[in-house]
């Protein structure tokens, strides 16, 4: 399950490079960008497929597909609507609820129990993403923008019900990710080719970061995340994905896109803090066996 847990938690690792690279790529619409980096994403899984087992060949249930797809599209394109209706700041930080309702949902599957190190654990991480996202300033939600509030709502349920709702079938291999980026990138082109202008990359640079997307952050960091939430700890994995907007700061910071202050360091404290928290029973209890067996 550790095992697990860290592969799932490499996904967050991998997201904290979207917006750097994201920036990187240029002005292309983002629903351009979806289409080509989960084209990519896809490609990413066709190669996996050759190192790995063959899976037996099972039905996959219809049930499967409709949580794939609606997951990893349906999350894109609320984000992008919820974006195009509402102040970025506030609607990211709606959208960044999943996590905590990936550790309060987690309550309800078969076999997981939630502990108030998890919660507090989550509402930690909350606090530190609020100083990351808001930069330390006030939130003002405006009735104006309800709309897009509401989106960003949609994309924290439906990040949340795909991540719990894919460990209720641990039997289906990771390699259907491959298919859920397919069918991803065609509805993304789709939406492209109906709500916007085309806009290519202007030189090599953007070019390599749009295939840094589709390689890490659109791409094998999904594949990570199903290993993740099908096999490990859900509720710390929940909890440690409050560090993606921190480490996403950090990579900025590393870059020269911005200066580290002191709302960084409280953040990185309560993200830190609240991940060890959440995974005090994963940590400690895994110490204290080790210790029990080497006195026996």
């Amino acid at each position: 399950m550790a095992r697990a847990t860290l592969i799932g938690f490499s996904a967050v690792a991998m997201w904290a490079l979207l917006a750097l690279l994201t920036d990187a790529s240029g002005t292309m619409p983002p629903f351009q960008l979806s289409a080509i980096t989960f084209a990519i994403g896809t490609c990413v899984g066709l190669i996996a497929r050759l190192f790995m087992p063959a899976a037996e060949r099972e039905p996959v249930p219809s049930i499967v597909w409709v949580i794939g797809i609606a997951g990893l599209f349906g999350y894109h394109f609320f984000y992008f609507t919820a974006l195009r209706n509402a102040p970025a700041v506030e609607a990211s930080l709606i959208a960044y609820l999943w996590p905590l309702l990936i550790v309060l949902g987690s309550a309800l599957m078969p076999g997981e129990k939630l502990a108030w190190n998890h919660i507090a654990g989550a509402l930690l991480g909350l606090a530190g993403t609020f100083l990351i996202v808001t930069k330390g300033g006030e939130l003002a939600f405006d009735p104006r923008y309800g709309f897009g509030y509401a989106m960003a709502a949609v994309c924290a349920v439906l990040w949340s019900s795909y991540s719990l709702l894919s460990r209720r079938f641990p039997s289906v291999p990771t390699t259907i990710v491959t298919w859920f980026c397919l069918a991803t990138a065609v509805l993304s082109l789709v939406c492209h080719l109906l709500l916007e202008q085309t806009v290519w990359p202007e030189n090599a640079g953007q070019w390599l970061a749009v295939l840094g997307l589709g390689l890490m952050p659109v791409g094998a960091a999904f594949y990570a995340w199903d290993i993740g939430v099908k096999r490990g700890n859900i509720q710390v994995l929940g909890a440690a994905s409050y560090a993606a907007p921190l480490l996403s700061t950090l990579v900025l910071i590393a870059a020269g896109f911005a200066e580290p202050s002191l709302r960084i360091l409280a953040a990185c404290v309560l993200i830190t803090g609240g991940a060890v928290l959440a995974a005090k029973s994963l940590l400690f209890g895994r110490r204290q066996a080790i210790e029990n067996g080497a006195g026996a």
